[in-house]
């Protein structure tokens, strides 16, 4: 039996199209879409268990992942099978967890999975701007309680033109890859990279994407009630009680505003907030402890946070007593560590990064292996959080998704900036030791002077901030707060990261938690980041105002040499021998790539100092050297033979040719040592490939004066008698008189053995 499917078309124009298909796949999970667009299929599945899990959060989980078969490919390593999500899946995971778990009420508790699988690829589609679509539209066939339907885009610039969902081919030609989270009504979500673009185009460039994804909401509801839409489940509340709401708030608010207002260092400040909470939990009798124990923490919380809310409001002020545009105190550092390429320290207030860069060559490129793309990164950013950083000892088990999501900002941010023509693989690691709030942004400005402590000509420096937003819908106030602490990134209603140079952004980041902002202040709350961002950036350029001219004196210098590919073998050698003993001897490293549209090989010579890379340099002008016919050279003898003697040219040594016993003298000799010795330097003529020996022939007698009364010997008159060259006359008989002729022969009896 057919199953029964349900079908709506999205029209991106220029051609291009979204469908979203249900009733055919995965019919026992609780909701199921396929979103095609031209070959490539995306499956989202979703399920939610009906008994709520012993814990205060969402328990939510977005896999992304994409099948190697999709692309007709095999996965790499030893057991051919899909492992680990790779860097590029998390970050997809992570775009649209950030849309999706604000929308599920916040006393929902159920184990809750959300699975996307890219199943059949195409190389004109990017399937991550698809993700979001798809699992808002499994979401609305279920009965989970979701707010709304939401759906996710990317938005693309060229020639001043914006593109919904351009291809990788577009996106290369764009000035802007931003990716775009929200729902009909509002705005949730901006990740991306710019080049170096203003706050109001940013802006447009969101007003642009939201328009296309309310097109998409709309298909969302569509569906929905074709298939039929399905009654929210129940599910059991969170207990309230409001007069025990605001018996606490009466203990905690006025304290906490005091507390706040003191403007107090972290670990300080965290202590008050917890005195008050154990004051507050004490007040109660046992019974009513293990009665209420759970609200009682939750209304201390919530009573706490409105009165910083209120304090920054009404005042202006914040938890550690800046006003709400103002810069925590920095200080910056380069060349902090000895042994490395690169190094810088950032600190502003109590967040720090260690960054340290190595340079490497094109064999250390960050090799990406994904069925929808593969490629190479010349320039990649690693991010470590340690549990040290915010005083905490907890479990260490290998990357987290925040760090590879954090890590992505800051490359983004940097990237840019990065000259084309940059000869080395840099990587840049950021070591977070200290962090209250912002240590992506953090990572950037430590970043920038460390590539510039490196050596790195980087186009312009580059700078973060970490920005917050407060309002009341009621009366109208908000309040933007520049550099904002660990504890104001979860108070506010919008957290964003900007950054960008001193002529406009090159990356962002934003969570909108309040609906319906307006797009006259997301444009304040972008200027007034620009600001602080400006301030950042005068800080590091006072550290370090430029690149520094040339890399450290312990670091590779880095040597680029185009050589034809017909000389690519020669210099690598039969089994890579030539090569081998070449970086041996001059402890190098030395790296062929060959170039594909000029068809040139592209050598890569990497070492420290300038000796080794010189006698590498020589080697290829030596396999490279062309003599002219005509044109007279200076030689050395490096050899003796019976025949001649063995010479190698002056200016590309290693270059070797025979200089024949016949071409040594006018007069005849008898022995090579007689005219030459070895060591021996002089001058000979070039004259190219001689036709009869079909080798290079070069004469030093040529460049001498002949002896007075010289006579040249006559030539060889090899057919003397009517004889061919193989002695046999002109009647086929050899010069004992038989005839060699083999038509005339008879066949050969063999003889029997006896």
């Amino acid at each position: 039996m057919i199953p029964k499917t349900f079908k709506e078309v999205i029209d991106l124009g220029d051609g291009r199209e979204i469908s979203i298909e249900t009733g055919k796949l995965a019919k026992q999970a609780h909701g199921s879409v396929v979103v095609q667009s031209g070959k490539c299929m995306l499956l989202c599945t979703v399920v939610s268990n009906y008994h709520a899990a012993d814990v205060d959060f969402l328990p939510l989980t977005v896999d992304y992942r994409e099948k190697f078969a999709a692309a007709g490919r095999y996965p790499g390593g030893f057991f051919k099978r899909e492992a680990r999500p790779s860097d590029g899946e998390v970050l997809t995971m992570r775009l649209v967890d950030r849309v999706l778990r604000p929308l599920f009420p916040k006393d929902y508790h159920s184990e809750t999975q959300v699975m996307i699988q890219l199943m059949s690829h195409d190389p004109e589609v990017m399937p991550d701007a698809m993700a979001g679509l798809a699992a808002s539209a499994a979401i609305q066939l279920s009965d989970f309680p979701f707010e709304c339907p939401i759906s996710e885009a990317r938005v693309g610039r060229i020639d001043g033109e914006f593109i919904i969902n351009p291809t990788r081919a577009q996106l290369e030609a764009s000035d802007i890859d931003m990716m775009i989270g929200a729902s009909a009504d509002s705005v949730m979500m901006v990740e991306g990279e710019m080049d170096e673009i203003s706050e109001e185009e940013m802006a447009d460039a969101i007003k642009f994407a939201h328009e296309a994804i309310k097109v998409q909401c709309a298909a969302q509801v569509k569906l929905a009630e074709a298939f039929g839409k399905k009654e929210t489940r129940e599910y059991e509340p969170a207990v309230e009680d409001e007069a025990l709401a605001e018996k606490i708030k009466g203990m905690v608010y006025d304290k906490t505003y005091a507390i706040a207002k003191a403007g107090s260092a972290k670990h300080e400040r965290g202590e008050a907030f917890s005195t008050i909470k154990e004051e507050v939990f004490e007040s109660f009798s046992e019974e009513d402890q293990e009665a209420y124990g759970k609200l009682i923490h939750k209304y201390v919380a919530k009573a706490q946070k409105s009165a910083i809310r209120n304090l920054t409001l009404d005042e202006g002020l914040r938890l550690d007593g800046r006003k709400t545009d103002e810069i925590r105190p920095i200080w910056c550092e380069v060349d902090y560590l000895p042994s490395t390429h690169g190094s810088s320290i950032f600190t502003r207030g109590e967040t720090q990064a260690l960054a340290t860069v190595t340079l490497g060559t094109s064999r250390e490129a960050n090799q990406i292996d994904m069925p929808s793309y593969e490629g190479e990164e010349r320039f990649y950013l690693h991010y470590n959080f340690p549990p040290f950083s915010t005083g905490e000892a907890r479990p260490i088990r290998g990357t987290s998704r925040r760090e590879v999501g954090h890590g992505n900002l800051a490359q983004r941010a940097l990237k840019g900036m990065v000259p084309e023509d940059c000869p080395y693989t840099v990587r840049v690691v950021s070591e977070i030791l200290e962090s209250n709030g912002s240590s992506s942004m953090a990572t950037v400005c430590a970043g920038t002077m460390a590539m510039m402590d490196a050596g790195v000509q980087l186009k312009k420096p580059v700078s973060g901030i970490a920005m917050g937003l407060i309002s009341d819908a009621d009366t109208g106030k908000y309040a933007v707060l520049s550099d904002i602490l660990g504890d104001e990134d979860h108070l506010g209603d919008m957290d964003f990261k900007v950054t960008g140079t001193a002529d406009g952004i090159t990356a962002c980041q934003m969570d909108i938690k309040v609906k319906g902002l307006s797009y006259e202040i997301l444009v304040n709350a972008l200027k007034q980041a620009r600001d602080g961002r400006l301030h950042i950036l005068g800080k590091i350029t006072e550290t370090i105002a430029t690149p520094n001219s040339d890399v450290k004196e312990h670091a590779p210098t880095m040597i680029t040499r185009r050589i034809p590919n017909e000389f690519i073998g020669a210099l690598i050698g039969p089994g890579g021998k030539v090569i081998q003993e070449l970086q041996k001897e001059t402890d190098t490293t030395i790296v062929i790539n060959e170039d594909p549209v000029t068809e040139e090989g592209v050598v890569e010579v990497l070492g420290v100092g300038s000796t080794g890379i010189d006698a590498v340099l020589a080697k290829i002008d030596a396999l490279l050297f062309k003599p002219q016919v005509g044109s007279v050279y200076e030689v050395k003898v490096i050899k003796i033979l019976d025949f001649g003697a063995v010479v190698e040219y002056a200016e590309a040594p290693g270059n070797e040719v025979l200089l024949h016993v016949s071409e040594l003298a006018w007069e005849r000799t008898e022995n090579v040592t007689d005219v030459v010795n070895m060591g021996d330097v002089f001058d000979v003529k070039y004259f190219g490939t001689d036709p009869k020996t079909r080798k290079e022939k070069v004469s030093r007698k040529a460049i001498l004066p002949k002896p007075e009364g010289y006579v040249a010997r006559p030539p060889r008159d090899n057919n003397r008698g009517g004889r061919d060259n193989r002695g046999r006359d002109n009647r086929g008989r050899d010069n004992r008189g038989r005839d060699n002729r083999r038509d005339d022969r008879k066949p050969r009896e063999d003889k029997k053995e006896d």
